[in-house]
């Protein structure tokens, strides 16, 4: 009832972005973290696979690892989905026997898609096809174009509601995280929050404490300088 596709860029940023028939989606599905990787869960989703997945690859284990340790230990295996996308190397993924058609995934240097109960095989091939194509625009652009193709393509077979974007870069916590919870056209509107979030949200984020500035920026003066400063360079836009 899903697909996702988990991505590196070449900064060490990594993120995802998945679309559903499922209501608040990328909720319990996408977890990521600061220098270790990101996975989805999908299909009958096993939420417990987000910590610990993350745990195990944070302890060294690679992402096969990973995965046969997930589903070895759970008798619903074979109506999961789970790809998992490292800090550093190769992706891995696993579609159960029993996820409903059309289901597969794809593994790449670099990402990796997967998607059950979708209108057909078209849908990731368009979905890589697109992160592809767009290569030298900046991640979270090129997953929204991404999920945007696959979209196109069929996507869900049941048809849409819900679709979300995490970006995870230096600091503990999100650089981006966006959610359509419950939406006619979840993608598009996904696209319109991104637009929005570079509006100001992006730049103020930018500004907050963290890892290397415990503090961050306090002189309001200085943030909205800031954010004008990034206006600017992106020449304007929204």
């Amino acid at each position: 009832m899903t697909w996702s596709i988990l991505a590196r860029d070449e900064a060490g940023r990594f993120g995802a972005a998945i679309a559903s028939r499922f209501f608040a989606v990328g909720a319990l599905t996408v977890h990521a973290r600061r220098g270790v990787g990101v996975l989805s869960t999908q299909a009958l989703m096993n939420p417990l696979y987000g910590p610990q997945g993350l745990e195990l690859l944070a302890a060294g284990r690679t992402p096969e690892q990973v995965i046969a340790m997930l589903t070895g230990a759970d008798a619903g295996r074979d109506q999961r989905q789970l790809h998992i996308l490292p800090a550093e190397g190769r992706a891995a993924a696993w579609s159960g026997n029993a996820c409903i058609d059309w289901c597969g995934h794809r593994v790449e240097a670099d990402f990796s898609v997967a998607g059950n109960m979708l209108a057909g095989p078209r849908v990731l091939e368009a979905t890589a096809e697109a992160f592809l194509e767009t290569r030298g625009r900046p991640l979270p652009e090129r997953l929204l174009a991404a999920l945007a193709a696959g979209e196109a393509a069929g996507g869900d077979k049941r048809g849409k509601q819900a679709a979300a974007l995490r970006i995870q870069a230096e600091e503990d916590y999100p650089q981006l995280d966006l959610r359509v919870d419950d939406h006619p056209e979840p993608v598009q509107e996904l696209q319109r929050l991104y637009r929005t979030s570079l509006e100001r949200a992006q730049p103020f984020l930018a500004c907050l404490a963290g890892r290397h500035d415990p503090v961050g920026v306090i002189d309001r003066a200085e943030i909205e300088a800031r954010i004008e400063r990034f206006q600017r360079e992106r020449g304007g836009a929204t």
